[in-house]
């Protein structure tokens, strides 16, 4: 998943910041405090809105840019970059809405996507979930099934009352976590006229089972006694407590999570306002994720078509292809040779952007 928070619960790892995941290791993941350790003190105010260019990924030369903010139906305050080709102010274009990993910040890997998509002929639309980087709710750091999929469908909204856009041409990208976040919101909105999950993770099933569906009933039954307690203890203080700082290496960890350091924590995707780039998640983010799988609908998609993309070498891309597996046509799963879960965040050379576009302006017309 695009967050190291996920995965630092596979049975492996040990536990994760995120209190979601306690199953995959079967112990109570430790209090961190009652305050909110590492996120940055914007973050904690509420929505702000940069106008500096803070991405992890050079402008392109060729794509108008601009920040923009819309609200979800939750009333939420969500902010996006918006991505539009040059030169073609005067025609109504289809339109991509982009988003993730799980616990990114549209400065990393969705806006990497976006801008992309842009140069490509399209208007994108990168933007923050609720919750998370410079969009609205408080606490900070906190997920949603069902708010984290309207968040896609009010990026819907946004881009189709959008004058350069047509609105009958609209599609959504999910990376890595919110790839599963996709495949729900096309599920259910049937203005989604072609979706594509890359890298995917479902986050609902690994916060209910754990990795490879490994953890048992009793464990399953002691993280949601856990995550019940901790309830208490945010009740009685007021405030949620925080797991620990995301995607600290200690020595041991499996290379997946190398994999996550050696981009939330370095330059190459390094931002503060991630999640992943050492701050934390809510102790109790994953309590609805547990009991509210994504996937239920996924064959509601058809017949508008899904795409799914997956590293051949990434330890999270069973989940691609149960997911592929139970979507119905049209249907297509792309796996990239030699790849693994986080070279589809930021690879050029290795996210297959050439079919992208060629599934876009297929399906979005």
């Amino acid at each position: 998943m695009s967050n190291s928070d996920i995965e630092t619960n596979a049975p492996q790892a040990g536990m994760s910041r995120r209190g979601l995941l306690q199953a995959a290791g079967a112990g109570a993941l430790a209090v961190s405090g009652l305050a909110i350790a590492g996120l940055p003190a914007a973050a904690q105010e509420g929505t702000t809105m940069t106008t500096d260019w803070d991405k992890v990924f050079p402008k392109s030369e060729t794509v108008d840019h601009r920040k923009v903010t819309f609200k979800n139906r939750y009333g939420l305050t969500l902010v996006g970059d918006l991505y539009s080709p040059q030169g073609r102010s005067g025609e109504r274009l289809p339109a991509i809405a982009v988003s993730g990993p799980f616990g990114a910040v549209k400065e990393q890997s969705s806006g990497l996507y976006a801008q992309t998509m842009a140069e490509r002929g399209f208007v994108t639309l990168a933007f923050d979930p609720s919750y998370t980087g410079e969009s609205s709710g408080e606490p900070r750091n906190i997920a949603s099934p069902d708010i984290n999929t309207e968040d896609f469908s009010a990026a819907v909204d946004f881009l189709g009352l959008e004058p350069g856009v047509d609105r009958e041409r609209i599609g959504i990208i999910g990376v890595c976590g919110w790839g599963g976040m996709a495949l729900n919101a096309a599920a259910i909105d049937k203005r989604i006229r072609a979706v594509v999950a890359s890298t995917m993770y479902d986050i609902s099933r690994v916060s209910a089972h754990g990795y490879n569906d490994s953890v048992t009933l009793e464990q399953r039954t002691q993280m949601l006694e856990q995550m019940g307690e901790q309830r208490w203890k945010d009740a009685e203080a007021g405030v949620p407590a925080y797991g620990p700082v995301s995607n600290e290496l200690k020595g041991g960890e499996p290379q997946f999570m190398v994999d996550y350091h050696d981009y939330y924590m370095t330059p190459r995707g390094y931002h503060p306002r991630a999640v992943n780039s050492g701050n934390a998640w809510a102790m109790t983010s994953g309590f609805s994720f547990a009991n509210m799988p994504l996937m239920t609908y996924i064959a509601e998609i058809s017949p508008r078509p899904a795409l799914l993309i997956h590293g051949e070498n990434a330890h999270s891309r069973y989940l691609s292809e149960t997911a592929y597996a139970a979507a119905a046509e049209p249907k297509e799963l792309m796996i990239i040779p030699g790849a693994s879960h986080t070279d589809l965040y930021d690879q050029m050379d290795i996210i297959p952007f050439d079919k992208l576009q060629s599934f876009f302006e297929q399906h979005l017309v």
